[in-house]
C-alpha cells in the first residue's frame, strides 16, 4: 500500500466506483473530494488517499448522510479514517441485522401462509417495529443518548418493541390528532389558548408511549431540541412552517417553564 503510485483520471475513478463523472466533477465543485493535481493537459487526477476518501464518501451517502454533513465530519480536525471505517462497519452489521429481521418476518408470513407455521398478530408485526427502533437509532440516537442516557433510550426501545398491535395503532392515531390539533392551534397564534394547550397534553399522552416516567422538565427539554435539531425541525415544520416552534412554545406554556 505504502507504495502505491496508481493514479486515475475523472472517467477511471468513475468506472472503478460505479459512479458518474458528472458527480465527482461535483464533489471537486462542493469541496468534498479534490483531485491530487491537474495535469499538463488540463485532465484531474487521482491518486490512493483520493481513492480511500471517496470510499468513505460513498460509505456515509450509504448510510443516509447529505454531502454537507459528510463534509462537515471529513473536515475535522480529529477526523480518523480508521475509525470511520469501524463506525460504517457497525452500521453496516445494524443493517444487515435489520434485513435479515424483515426477511425472516416475510418468511414466516409465507410460511403461515401456506399452513405450514401458525403466526400470532402481534409475530406479524414484529420485524417492522424493530426498523423503526433501529431508523430512530440512526437518526437521533447519538443525541437523545447523550442528552437522556443509554439506559433511558434502552428502556424506550424495549417498550417500544413490546407493544401489541393495537397500541402501535393507537400511537400512530394519537400523533395524527395532535398534528391536526397543533395546526388549528396554529392559525390562532396564541400557544397559551385552549386548542394548544390541548395538543400539548395530547404530545405529552404521545411520549408517554415511549417513555417509562414523565417529567415536566424532561418534557420542556424535548419540545426545545425540537427547535434545536434541524431533523427534528424539519419533520414537524413539512405539516405547517413554524410548527416545531409553535410546539416548543405551547409545551413550555403546558409545562410551566415559560
Amino acid at each position: 500500500m505504502g507504495g502505491d503510485t496508481t493514479e486515475y483520471t475523472v472517467q477511471k475513478l468513475a468506472e472503478l466506483a460505479g459512479i458518474s463523472t458528472r458527480t465527482l466533477r461535483y464533489y471537486d465543485e462542493f469541496g468534498i473530494l479534490k483531485p491530487a493535481r491537474i495535469n499538463s493537459s488540463g485532465y484531474r487526477i487521482y491518486g490512493r488517499a483520493e481513492v480511500d476518501l471517496l470510499q468513505q464518501i460513498l460509505f456515509y451517502r450509504e448510510l443516509g448522510l447529505s454531502l454537507e454533513r459528510i463534509k462537515a465530519i471529513m473536515t475535522e480536525p480529529s477526523f480518523d479514517g480508521a475509525k470511520a471505517l469501524r463506525e460504517h462497519h457497525d452500521k453496516l452489521l445494524e443493517k444487515r441485522q435489520q434485513l435479515d429481521q424483515l426477511i425472516a418476518n416475510v418468511e414466516q408470513t409465507l410460511a403461515h401462509q401456506e399452513g405450514r407455521i401458525t403466526m400470532s398478530d402481534a409475530d406479524k408485526f414484529e420485524g417492522f417495529k424493530q426498523k423503526l427502533v433501529d431508523d430512530n437509532e440512526k437518526k437521533y440516537g447519538q443525541e437523545i443518548r447523550e442528552k437522556y442516557g443509554d439506559s433511558t433510550v434502552d428502556q424506550s426501545n424495549k417498550k417500544l418493541k413490546g407493544m401489541t398491535e393495537e397500541q402501535y395503532a393507537a400511537i400512530q392515531q394519537l400523533e395524527e390528532e395532535m398534528f391536526e390539533t397543533l395546526v388549528q392551534a396554529m392559525e390562532h397564534g396564541d400557544p397559551a389558548s385552549i386548542l394548544a394547550q390541548k395538543s400539548a397534553d395530547l404530545h405529552r399522552q404521545w411520549l408517554s408511549f415511549y417513555w417509562n416516567s414523565y417529567s415536566k422538565e424532561a418534557h420542556a427539554a424535548l419540545a426545545q431540541m425540537y427547535v434545536d435539531d434541524e431533523r427534528f425541525t424539519k419533520y414537524y415544520d413539512k405539516h405547517r412552517p413554524g410548527l416545531a416552534a409553535f410546539l416548543r412554545d405551547a409545551v413550555h406554556v403546558y409545562t410551566g417553564t415559560k
